[in-house]
């Protein structure tokens, strides 16, 4: 999240941390495709972030100028969510992309993220990976006229996650039914999800759940999330394989 002067609006709960790094990144880049990876809390704007894991839209902006014109973008996602207004500033400036874009989550597409990973043409979630959708807050100072505006306001920035869940719903599933599980912080495993959602269940595969301190502020995590794991025969966790092809592409410049 962004630390700012202003209210800004989440759909999550943010921790302070470090100075400004991205681990915002394209792989496998080709002639014809790429690999992108959102890998962290989506925050707004700014000359520094909270941690080297937030994904900032100016990042994706980056990433996507480095992919225009390709024909298919596979898009991995594993975040806990984060700032709405950054969140849908990403969702559209993918969905705008005009290379088939094939969306995975890879652990966990909480709050915003939820949003950003339907961006995608096709979605794909593991069966033990999960979707998490709840609505927008904030906190607030001021007098009763104040914070009624606020409220206010809260309910018109809803209508824009509300609006991409209603595009992406499966045939029959009525807004009233979404508006209540956004009321309750709802978690969806794949099956669920697939239930609610244009989104295919694939085989299961081991991530570590992005920010797992973060995943911890709310209030119905399932408890697999926040349990640390590492890659299938590997040391690390597969984040940490991200930071280090980052520094070796850094070295190549």
């Amino acid at each position: 999240m962004e630390k700012s002067k202003r209210n800004p609006v989440y759909m999550s709960v943010g921790l302070p941390a470090k100075k400004n790094q991205s681990l915002m990144t394209v792989k496998n880049l080709t002639s014809s495709s790429a690999d992108l990876y959102i890998y962290g809390e989506i925050v707004d704007n700014t000359d520094w972030k909270w941690d080297e894991y937030d994904v900032m839209p100016d990042d994706v902006l980056k990433a996507l100028n480095q992919v225009e014109g390709l024909d298919e973008l596979n898009i991995y996602i594993n975040s806990p969510g984060g700032s709405v207004f950054a969140g849908l500033a990403i969702y559209n400036m993918l969905s705008r992309n005009k290379a088939k874009k094939k969306v995975y989550i890879d652990g966990v597409a909480a709050s915003i993220a939820s949003v950003i990973a339907l961006a995608g043409d096709e979605i794909y979630i593991p069966s033990n990976a999960f979707m998490m959708i709840h609505n927008p807050w904030t906190w607030a100072i001021g007098n009763a006229k104040d914070l009624r505006k606020i409220a206010d306001d809260l309910d018109q920035i809803a209508k824009g996650a509300m609006a991409v869940y209603l595009e992406n719903l499966v045939e029959g599933v009525e807004e009233s039914t979404i508006q209540a599980m956004l009321d309750n912080e709802t978690w969806l495993n794949a099956e669920e999800a697939s239930k609610y959602f244009n989104v295919t269940v694939i085989e299961a595969k081991e991530y570590a759940a992005s920010a797992n301190d973060y995943l911890k502020h709310y209030q119905k995590t399932p408890k697999s999330l926040l349990e640390p794991k590492s890659m299938p025969d590997q040391k690390e966790p597969l984040i940490d394989k991200i930071k280090l092809q980052n520094e070796l592409d850094l070295l190549s410049l």
